[in-house]
């Protein structure tokens, strides 16, 4: 029953991340209900999704934008280097101080999708970011990426939505490419510093990559407001539960 929660949540999250972002409200809770650390959970998340942001950065592949004024080599550096650092402080966090930090995390990342998109809105009549900024922005996303990462995704599409990217195809393939990278990275870290349990990690990284490449292959078709009220649905309840169970 357990493996099963976890192949279903795998695939479920590879795709949530594919199209709309917020897998990680799904693979994070079930890794815990499943019995793992918080700490080791949250790596194990990060080892098991990694693969499926790859799969799916290829199936957009066609996508990817031309940047104007900013290398996209300086922007994969930034989001490796934000994404050791994260990781680093993740594997310095002390379990119970993580157990703490867990449901408001989930809190945080769940209103910050909840508002995400209309916060982009205002925000874009307001703000422009330059090469510099963005590189900046996208170097502190990268750090959080690599802590936790709960709207890492939606955090990247407003901050590309305000340099200028008008595409939510462009977008989304620089995201998975920039999300794929940094959390590589963040699971060299977790790997060197013995925070994955293997057995589940390789039993939802097969399942994550079937769901990342299909629905990156179906988000054309699919409306992205209907799956984000799911993974806001979604976000809600894993709050409550954590702060119940904490």
């Amino acid at each position: 029953m357990i493996t099963l929660l976890l192949i279903v949540a795998a695939f479920v999250a590879g795709a949530m991340n594919s199209v709309a972002g917020g897998g990680s409200f799904l693979t994070f809770p079930a890794l815990v209900f499943a019995g793992v650390p918080s700490v080791v959970a949250n790596a194990t998340n990060t080892v098991a999704l990694f693969p499926a942001s790859l799969a799916s950065a290829w199936a957009y592949r066609h996508d990817f934008p031309k940047l104007e004024g900013i290398s996209a080599k300086a922007l994969l550096a930034v989001s490796l280097i934000g994404g050791v650092l994260g990781a680093v402080l993740l594997i310095s966090t002390p379990e119970r101080t993580f157990d703490a930090l867990v449901p408001w995390l989930l809190l945080a990342a769940t209103a910050l999708f909840a508002a995400g998109k209309r916060l982009t809105r205002v925000l874009e009549r307001l703000i422009h970011f330059g090469p510099k900024t963005l590189l900046g922005v996208q170097f502190v996303i990268a750090v959080y990426g690599g802590y936790f990462g709960g709207a890492m995704g939606i955090m990247m599409l407003a901050a590309y939505a305000l340099f200028g990217l008008g595409s939510i195809h462009t977008a989304n393939a620089l995201k998975t490419l920039m999300a794929g990278a940094l959390n590589a990275i963040a699971v060299v870290c977790f790997v060197f510093a013995g925070k994955v349990d293997w057995v589940p990690a390789v039993i939802m990284l097969a399942s994550a990559v079937a769901g990342g490449y299909l629905g990156a292959r179906v988000a054309r078709v699919m409306n992205p407001d209907h799956i984000r009220l799911v993974v806001i649905a979604i976000g809600v309840t894993m709050t409550v539960v954590f702060f119940v169970r904490g």
